[in-house]
């Protein structure tokens, strides 16, 4: 057994703990602060101003191109600016432009455009001491260059190793990460068209509220972890089954799903395996019958919450939706899909859930009850209290647009300064390679989304779906699901989501968000088919493989196949139901 430091370490410093709230306190305000446009305004009143806004050809906003006005062939422009993220722009200045100006606007992967002022918009300017003028829209048209096709096989080969197991996917997202930048600072001395994004531009693609959230979420689950309420939860529902296999199991289902939903299904099955191995061995059933569809369960009960997957959190933070949204449009659905797979399990496993057990010995009974008794149980009621109101947090942080990072990183504050771990134990629970995971993984999609990739494939499943949303549900329900089958979850909804983004700009009734729910669903629920489709089949397979009981892919796909295809067909009729009906 391995001994736990205790969570009250007098030898921790003041100094330390004091430090690491000002950490969080300090991210917190850094996931929530935007410089207000006044503080950007540069000193002085222009006389003149001419805007726009710039869109690719799905009418989506184009950041960071070059708007120069040149007068004639001179070198030095009048003015110039750069589009913002919603792909506005303005030109200031103090004088009238003349008659020569020429508009020049650039931008990597995209055709330069050059627009003379017509005598029309000169006149507003010479005619008056002060005007403004807004150009509209203005189109520009994609470029396929080299470095399109360096991003998109990068991006393909990354996604090709983590499927392969070739390297663990953190090391293979920062070696996508490593070639992008290798291909953009390298190539560009031979030519411009290797371009692919610099270093600064690769930045602005990481989603900070969805790295903090998931930071903060970490050091609330390691201290509850440490209560053994996990463990005490399966001993009660083996109480409550008396044994009978059939119903043991469903208990299990269902508290794994519970529990999935309020924390994350990784480390759900990380604390629930030990315990459901002892008692399947224990009753003289297979151990496997009860933890395959304990992983099963975690894997569609964390989609009802905001915080139950890793995709929910990178959906949740890309789309702004929030927790109630989660709970309220999917929450139902999940609970029939998990009944239907509660039905599928009790005849895939018939013979191993319904034979005669002659229930365990008193020592054994005693042992299981010692190995499941809570260990900290002041603890548990104070991070109950906080978890509870980090969750009440994110409801009401909805209604006065507060990310969900903030209530998140209070709560963990809240638990450090309250119940005074070892600062240094919380520190090593929080999953840092997950997290530069997610930082590299972003990059690495941001790559293929600067060169164009995203949107040649948005405008294939465009001509594909055409207007129907019943047919976009579908494709992306299915379509991400059999994916997800095969490719780890996290990296295919990130490079799904500026697909979905782009569709729900497109297609009529986009605006309710469904065709993100339907992602939501696909990704997690597709995740069960094969055991290399999520982190919680990963690990669930490695704790059973020291125990003696490995989990097989053969028998993993046996059973998480056909559930897979049962809950996505779900997923979908509950999502047609939930939005085409109500």
């Amino acid at each position: 057994m391995i001994n736990k430091p205790p969570l009250n370490n007098k030898k921790t410093t003041w100094r330390s703990r004091f430090s690491l709230v000002l950490l969080l306190i300090a991210i917190g305000t850094a996931v929530t602060y935007q410089p207000s446009q006044a503080a950007q305004t540069e000193p002085g009143q222009a006389l003149f101003l001419i805007s726009g806004q710039l869109v690719d050809n799905l009418d989506q906003p184009i950041p960071a191109a070059e708007i120069k006005l040149q007068a004639g062939g001179a070198d030095q422009p009048l003015a110039e600016a750069e589009s913002q993220e919603n792909g506005s722009w303005s030109l200031k200045l103090t004088e009238p432009p003349p008659e020569t100006a020429v508009l020049h606007i650039e931008r990597a992967h995209f055709q330069t455009l050059e627009i003379p002022l017509d005598d029309a918009i000169l006149d507003i300017f010479h005619d008056s001491e002060s005007g403004t003028y807004n150009i509209g829209l203005l189109a520009m048209e994609r470029r396929i260059t080299i470095g399109f096709w360096a991003a998109t096989l990068i991006f393909l080969g990354v996604l090709l190793v983590i499927a392969l197991e070739k390297l663990h996917s953190t090391t293979a997202a920062l070696a996508g990460l490593s070639l992008v930048m290798i291909v953009t600072f390298i190539g560009q001395a031979f030519s411009p068209d290797w371009y692919i994004l610099d270093f600064e531009r690769a930045l602005t693609y990481i989603n900070w509220e969805v790295i903090f959230l998931v930071m903060a979420m970490m050091i609330v689950v390691a201290i509850i972890e440490e209560t053994g309420v996990f463990q005490w939860l399966a001993f009660q529902a083996y109480r409550l089954s008396r044994g009978r296999g059939w119903l043991l199991v469903l208990i299990l289902m269902l508290v794994t799903a519970v529990a999935s939903a309020l924390l994350d299904n990784f480390t759900t099955m990380l604390l629930m395996t030990p315990i459901s191995l002892q008692i399947g061995i224990a009753l003289g059933i297979n151990p496997l019958a009860l933890i395959i569809p304990e992983v099963l369960a975690s894997n569609v009960g964390g989609i009802s919450t905001l915080i139950g997957t890793p995709t929910n959190i990178l959906i949740g933070a890309y789309a702004d939706i929030g927790f109630t949204d989660f709970l309220v449009n999917q929450t139902i659905g999940i609970l029939i899909a998990l009944a239907v797979m509660g039905g599928y399990i009790l005849y895939h496993y018939r013979q191993e859930l319904f034979k005669n057990s002659s229930g365990i010995s008193p020592v054994l009974y005693t042992r299981l009850e010692e190995n499941a008794r809570i260990e900290e149980p002041a603890v548990l009621w104070k991070s109950g209290l906080v978890f509870t109101l980090t969750l009440v947090g994110f409801v009401l942080g909805e209604r006065y647009h507060v990310v969900p990072a903030v209530p998140a990183i209070i709560g963990a504050t809240t638990l450090l300064i309250w119940l005074k771990p070892d600062i240094h134990h919380m520190i090593k629970a929080v999953d840092w390679t997950t997290l530069v995971f997610f930082m590299a993984l972003f990059m690495v999609v941001g790559a293929v989304q600067e060169v164009g990739l995203i949107s040649i494939i948005a405008q294939t499943l465009s001509g594909i779906i055409g207007q129907s949303m019943p047919l976009a549900v579908f494709v992306i329900v299915f379509g991400v699901g059999t994916l997800s089958v095969a490719i780890a979850n996290i990296p295919l909804a990130a490079s799904m989501l500026p697909v979905v983004a782009l569709l729900s700009g497109s297609i009529p009734g986009g605006s309710s968000k469904v065709l993100y729910y339907a992602l939501s669903m696909g990704a997690a629920m597709g995740g069960n088919g094969f055991l290399v489709g999520g982190e919680a089949n990963l690990v669930t397979a490695g704790i059973t493989a020291q125990a003696g009981s490995p989990i097989s892919f053969k028998e993993f796909m046996k059973v998480g196949l056909p559930v897979t295809y049962l809950t996505l067909l779900v997923g979908y009729i509950w999502l047609a139901i939930r939005f085409a009906i109500f």
